[in-house]
Parts: C-alpha cells; structure tokens; sequence
C-alpha cells in the first residue's frame, strides 16, 4: 500500500474513531475540524521520515481515542453519568490481599 493510501486511511480511521467516541455530542464532533486541519496543514510534506513521524503521532491520537475516552452527560449541577462503550468494558479480575508465591 502506498504511502497516499495509508494517510487516508489514517485520516478515514481517525474520522471514524472520533464518530464513535463522541457519539450523540455535537460540541465533541467538532474535532473533525481539528483533524482536518492538522491533515491540511501537513499536506505539502514531502518527508518519508516526517510523514512517518506524523503517521505514527495520528495512530497514537486515534488508539487513545478508541481506549480511553469515556463519555460523560451532566445530569444534575455537580453529577456525571458515565456512558463507556461496550468495547472499553473488561472483565473484572478479582484482588487478592494475601498474594501467594508461585512454585
């Protein structure tokens, strides 16, 4: 795949995240005029080494996008409702206090 492909799905990836993590919040949305701006203001590189130093920084963005961004709805003045999607839902691993030695 081409370097041209990889931007675009790059960018494509990006849109997609950002429509999925903000879902039913239009103020939110609006980071697609981030992401197209920082796509726009880029567009002229020429660089291998920049353009990959650029890929890796929007892969980064979108991964912690996808794995960190909980959604919060202000219910009451001081009160959030947390809304994380199904796929930030982990199984719950038990603690233990009294840790045991492996043999």
């Amino acid at each position: 795949m081409g370097q041209a492909a990889k931007v675009l799905q790059l960018f494509r990836t990006l849109h997609r995240t950002r429509r999925q993590v903000f879902k039913n919040d239009p103020r939110a949305l609006e980071a697609r005029i981030k992401i197209n701006e920082e796509f726009k203001s880029n567009k002229s590189e020429t660089s291998p080494k920049k353009i990959e130093e650029l890929m890796k920084i929007g892969s980064d963005v979108e991964l912690l996008l996808r794995t960190s961004v909980i959604q919060g709805i202000h219910t009451d003045h001081n009160t959030l409702k947390l809304v994380p999607r199904k796929d930030l839902l982990l199984e719950n691993v038990p603690y233990c206090d009294t840790p045991t030695q492996k043999q």
